[in-house]
Parts: structure tokens; sequence; C-alpha cells
């Protein structure tokens, strides 16, 4: 009997995916059918992965397969749902990732590869922002942007590098710093993972902070390097340490509060070289004091092999992810839907940034996803929702990092391989595809 490749046989489980959510759109396909790649993710296509589909580690070989990044060729734009429109909004930036938006609607960016903090304002007839700014600069690693106190009239904006947080004094409307950067947090180790995610908490009495591991699976048994990493550490306004919020989070990469149940909910990368197919990245609430595996379990008591016999008693702790992406993806910034242009089912799902694969055989990845909530919960269900940044051949011309909701309503998407913010906008004249499905995946 002929044998085919990896690569071959995890196209072909695509195109057979496909050919089955082409054939029923209001199937969600989970198992097998359930694993993508860069190619075969479409907008529209629901998927649900769980602990029970995920094979033994090294069930394949550990791939390297980094993205070679192109120009993004003429006339080619991401691909999203009937009803839905792509944009250009902001062109030629310098690494643009995370972004948060001002309660007056002004778009605040983190230019990381400036080390600038951009703000735009409004938005024209054509899509584009009506007015732009550096509101900060001279801020090497620039990442986490958080507004404070909650409301209408916040007055100090939180920005952080890899090792620090500082703080801006703002007042409403603000295109630029008035004063220089009071540092509220020191110490935050570096090296490894690099990006600092920021939020409060819903009543505002706390600062979360998420640091990411230093290393792909090292044991903080034995590796000192890797003490207060791996966690969200939780802070006070003014900069005192609280403690570790949750541990065993690899690369917390994405912060964001649950707007229905004031829930922290974060967005994570995991560990690499179990596999093309493990182990999944994941966006999950966050309960306080919960362990999530990291390094020696993963997806509730899955041991680690590299730490076979480590911490048994920690695996009847382990908490599963509310929602498993797909391995490898590099699951960036998330956020909670609050705007009031999209259709009625989309208010209050996630919508999350997707950077893309490096290390697995088939590209996956390069995409934003959407998972529907019901009364702010998940059922494990995620929708492919914005794609199109790889082309046939498999070089990439966009990496999605940053989503956030414009003072429209449309939803933005920064990316970095093409130094890009997308606009992604709806028309009610149009009917945007959203199938049968809608319902039964919030009660599946």
């Amino acid at each position: 009997m002929k044998r085919i490749s990896i690569t071959a046989a995890l196209a072909l489980a695509g195109i057979a995916a496909l050919a089955l959510a082409d054939a029923n759109p209001d199937k969600v396909l989970t198992g097998s059918a359930a694993f993508s790649t860069a190619l075969t993710e479409k907008p529209g296509l629901f998927r649900k992965l769980t602990p029970a589909d995920l094979p033994q580690p090294g069930a394949t070989p550990s791939a390297s397969n980094q993205s070679h990044i192109v120009a993004r060729p003429d006339g080619v734009l991401p691909q999203t749902l009937p009803g839905f429109s792509v944009n250009l909004f902001v062109f030629g930036l310098n690494t643009p990732r995370a972004m948060k938006v001002a309660p007056n609607g002004d778009v605040f960016v983190a230019e990381t590869g400036a080390g600038n903090v951009r703000v735009y304002r409004g938005v024209s007839d054509e899509g584009k922002p009506r007015r732009g700014a550096v509101f900060a600069s001279g801020i090497p690693g620039v990442f986490g942007l958080a507004f404070y106190p909650n409301g209408d009239d916040p007055k100090w904006l939180y920005v952080s590098n890899t090792t620090t947080v500082v703080r801006y004094a703002y007042n409403r409307n603000d295109l630029a710093a008035t004063g220089k950067p009071e540092t509220i947090i020191t110490g935050i180790p570096s090296g490894g993972h690099s990006t600092r995610d920021l939020v409060f908490s819903a009543d505002g009495k706390s600062l979360f902070v998420a640091v990411g591991s230093g290393s792909n699976v090292d044991d903080p048994d034995t590796n000192p390097g890797e003490k207060n990493r791996a966690n969200i550490l939780e802070y006070t306004p003014e900069g005192k340490l609280i403690g570790v919020y949750g541990a065993g989070i690899r690369n917390p990469v994405g912060l964001a509060v649950n707007p229905t149940t004031g829930e922290l909910w974060c967005s994570v990368n995991e560990r690499d070289a179990l596999g093309d197919n493990l182990v999944p990245d994941y966006i999950t609430h966050v309960e306080r004091g919960g362990f999530y595996g990291w390094p020696w379990f993963y997806m509730g008591g899955n041991q680690d092999p590299r730490h076979a016999g480590k911490h048994p008693e920690l695996k009847s702790k382990v908490i599963v992810p509310d929602v498993l992406l797909q391995p490898h993806n590099a699951s960036l910034q998330l956020m909670f839907y609050e705007g009031s242009q999209f259709p009625a089912e989309y208010k209050g799902d996630i919508f999350a940034a997707e950077h893309g694969s490096w290390n697995r055989s088939v590209r996956t990845g390069h995409e934003v996803v959407r998972v529907p909530l019901k009364n702010g919960k998940s059922n494990g269900v995620y929708e492919d929702f914005l794609t199109g940044f790889v082309t046939e051949n498999g070089d990439v011309w966009g990496r999605p990092v940053g989503v956030a909701t414009s003072v429209d309503g449309a939803l933005l998407v920064s990316d970095d391989a093409s130094g890009s913010i997308w606009r992604v906008s709806y028309s009610k004249y149009k009917r945007s595809r959203i199938s049968p499905a809608a319902s039964a995946r919030r009660t599946a």
C-alpha cells in the first residue's frame, strides 16, 4: 500500500473537513475533522476540540516550519463572512501589536517595533481614521495597555514593556502624553516570552499582568529562572504585588475581563515539541488560585512525558481550558465584542487573533477566530472568522496580533507582518451567513 506523508495526510483531512462543512454548514467540526491548516481555515467554519481528540505525545515528529513573510499580493485582502467587508484602516506601521480602546473611542496601538504608543480617532466614510498621533515614544518592547480607573473618565494610561509597567497621566481626548511616565512595577523577569498584557479587574482593585514562561517546558523546581513566570500576576493599581492569580499558564499573551461575568480571561500559547497536534493553544476564563498544568501537565491530567512522574498531587487539580484551539497557532490578544454594528448574535462574543504557527509541518493559524458565548460562558466551540493571510503556496503576508472595536463598532485587527491595521465592518443591508447552528452551538 502506498504511503503518504504527514503533510499530505493533514491536507487531505483538511479537504475532507471542508467538504463536510460545505455539505452541511450547520455542522460543528469535531474530532480529527476539527484540526485545521491555514489553507482549510474558512470563514464560517465552526470547530470544537476536546482533550479526547488529542494524539499521544510524539505521534508525529516535532517540526520547524518558520513563516516565509512576503509582501501582500496585489488586490488581496483578508477574507471574512458574507455581509462583512474588510478595508485597510492604517498601513506603514513598525510591528503594530496590542490595541486598547479608550472610553471616548480612541484606539491606542502598541507600535512595538518603533517603541511608540499610537492613537487613532474617529472613522471616515472611507473607513480610515480621521486623526492619528504618537501618544508616547521611547518605550522599547511596548505591548500592554490599560486605562485606569474604569469608567468614562480614566486618569491614567498604564503601559508595559517586558520588565516594567509605567503609567502616563491621561485626560479624556488627549492625543499626546502631557508628562513623563511614572514607573509602577519593576523587576518583571526578562528573557523567553516577552509580551506583558495588562487589564484591570471589573471592580478596579486589581491590575493583572501576564508573564509568560522563560522556556518551552523547563521545570520551575530546578530552574529558578521560571520563578513567578507562566503566571498571571495580580497587583494593586499602585504596583504592590498581591500574588499569583492564575498559575501553570505557559504564555498568557492576551488578557480581558468578561463584561457579563466579571471573570478574567486569557489567550494562551502552549508548549512545543510533542508533535503537530500537541499541545492545543487555548482561550479560557481564569480562576483565582487556578492551576492550568504547565509544565507538568496539559489539558487536564495529561502528563508531559518530559516530566514523567513529577507532581502526581497536582494531576487532579489541573483545570481544562474553556476553548481548545489549533496547536501551535500562537493565540495572542482577545477581546469581548461590545459594539453595536455587528448582528445581535455577536454581542458579548470573543474575538481573538491567531498569529500563526512556526513549528507545525503544515501551517495553522494566521486568522482571527470568534468564540460564541451564552451568558458569558463558552461550550468550547469557535469559528474561523477572518482568514486569507497565507498564499496557496504557503507564504505568509499577514500575522494578526491585536483586536479592538472602533468607535463605530467595526472590528480592528493589527497585523505585524504587513505593518497594518485591518477594519472589518458589517452592513445591515447585506445578509451575513449566520447558520442555524448559531443557536445550537450555544447550547451544545
